[in-house]
């Protein structure tokens, strides 16, 4: 299983990124994704997760209505559209997955939103 996220970035407030999965090694479209988030010395926070034919989606109060999670079934990423970025919403941003009884986690990818 890999998974390999990019799109990350240095945002003013107020503005918007677009990150990107790229998963490989499993069935992809029989399992939810999920994606999760960790500031300096903060908890990991599930961000957002969507279900494996993408119809069913869950969103962290923090940042409903700002952020939205996708899916290409028949390419394999999954996206997460941030919106309206707070210097909150500063992370390291991490797909993730369970497949086989097991965790996967990528790499990670910066997201810093700061003036």
């Amino acid at each position: 299983v890999q998974l390999v996220e990019s799109g990350g970035g240095l945002v003013q407030p107020g503005g918007s990124l677009r990150l990107s999965c790229a998963a490989s090694g499993f069935s992809f479209s029989t399992y939810a994704m999920s994606w999760y988030r960790q500031a300096p010395g903060k908890e990991r926070e599930l961000v957002a997760r969507i279900a494996s034919a993408g119809g069913n989606t869950y969103y962290a109060d923090s940042v409903k209505g700002r952020f939205a999670i996708s899916r290409d079934n028949a390419k394999n990423p999954v996206y997460l559209h941030m919106n309206m970025l707070k210097p909150e919403d500063t992370a390291v941003y991490r797909c993730f997955v369970w497949w086989s009884g097991n965790d996967y986690w990528g790499q990670g990818t910066q997201v810093t939103i700061s003036s």
